[in-house]
């Protein structure tokens, strides 16, 4: 700890040091994924200024003088989405010397995963963002691609040890739901039966004993996750 005749002979020596060292722009840009239509989607926001103005982009700002990196990126979220306590996973910081035409700025990407229904609908117009399926994507510029690829990597690994994918889904699912949550992360089909003979394994996943006929005739059973057991057990692999 730094009592006040430290601290200030360490700003005094601070100043020398940092003198004539380049300035940079520090940046965040969020990877938001949701799964809706049996598909996982990604926000997209169409650019208002140059470069590139029109074209649709990551979601992202600038890090405020108060903020961390986490802070930065829960209010890009919050601002764009009005969701809060949404599951945020850091996937590399990017800082390319030419990686934006705008200036030198470097971003860290996140990754987040919400459900889709508790999203302010309002908020997403306003800001002209857009739900893209993963499977429709538009080139992005700068290296947004690259990013989104990445942590889609990241998501692909994480939800084989871990239940990052119930992010995605109501507190409330059917096993189809979920397999197709997982089919449209992992980008292959799965068989059905040995899905379902997995998760039937797992204490986690408990019947509700409700059914859900919003899609068939043929009404499924709900399926809920319990988050407090996991944490106790700490043990998950699909």
């Amino acid at each position: 700890m730094f009592n006040n005749i430290n601290l200030t002979s360490y700003l005094e020596m601070a100043k020398g040091i940092y003198a004539g060292t380049p300035q940079f722009y520090v940046a965040v840009d969020c990877i938001i994924f949701a799964y809706e239509n049996n598909e996982i989607q990604v926000l997209l926001q169409k650019r208002k200024i140059e470069p590139f103005i029109g074209e649709q982009t990551l979601l992202g700002g600038f890090v405020g003088a108060d903020e961390s990196l986490d802070d930065a990126a829960h209010r890009v979220l919050l601002e764009r989405t009005g969701m809060k306590n949404v599951f945020l996973e850091q996937v590399e910081t990017f800082g390319e010397i030419d990686r934006d035409p705008g200036g030198r700025v470097i971003s860290t990407a996140y990754y987040a995963l919400l459900n889709k229904k508790l999203h302010n609908t309002k908020l997403i117009q306003k800001y002209g963002c857009q739900w893209v399926s993963l499977k429709e994507l538009p080139h992005l510029h700068f290296d947004h691609g690259k990013m989104l690829v990445k942590a889609l990597k990241l998501l692909r690994d994480r939800i084989g040890y871990t239940p990052v994918a119930m992010n995605l889904l109501p507190s409330e699912f059917t096993l189809t739901q979920l397999q197709h949550v997982y089919e449209g992360i992992l980008g292959v089909e799965l068989d059905k039966r040995n899905f379902r003979k997995r998760l039937k394994e797992m204490p986690y996943f408990a019947e509700t004993g409700k059914k859900d006929k919003s899609f068939s005739k043929r009404a499924a059973s709900l399926y809920s996750f319990d988050w407090e057991m996991y944490r106790q057990l700490k043990y998950y692999h699909l």
